[in-house]
């Protein structure tokens, strides 16, 4: 496990339970709609793992590449959806230190992500192709 995947969970609990208790979570109308999709999706992404493959840690677990529900739109769903969830808060709430929050918490999860796909490169084969096919986060832009 290496040491972003330590420390980039709690960064983004903490984030998110600051704009929670602070309030500055949920938005309203649009925003609300973005942050219910967030949740849509990250259920959707945890419910395609079998249950002996799914880690919260970037440490690729014995089995297939998982390249099925919205693994076969984003290679990163869950991250997407997280990231979707706390700038639609950020947005509907904007605050200097809500921007900071914002900024701090996508730049560990980019640093995740890219160590997290340097791992799976190496565990799984066929990795480079399916990379090759899908967006990181947002279908068909990035």
């Amino acid at each position: 496990m290496t040491p972003i995947s330590k420390v980039a969970l709690p960064i983004t609990i903490i984030a998110a339970l600051y704009l929670l208790l602070s309030g500055n979570l949920f938005s309203l109308n649009f925003l609300l709609i973005m942050q219910i999709l967030a949740l849509a999706v990250m259920l959707w992404a945890r419910r395609s793992f079998q249950p002996s493959q799914f880690s919260i840690h970037a440490q690729p677990e014995a089995g297939r590449l998982l390249n099925s529900g919205p693994y076969q739109f984003v290679r990163h769903p869950m991250y997407a959806a997280a990231l979707l969830m706390i700038w639609a808060g950020i947005l509907g709430h904007f605050s200097p230190l809500n921007l900071v929050i914002g900024m701090v918490v996508t730049g560990v999860i980019w640093v995740r992500i890219l160590v997290e796909e340097q791992l799976l490169r190496t565990n799984y084969p066929g990795y480079g192709t399916y990379s090759n096919k899908t967006k990181r986060l947002i279908p068909f832009v990035v």
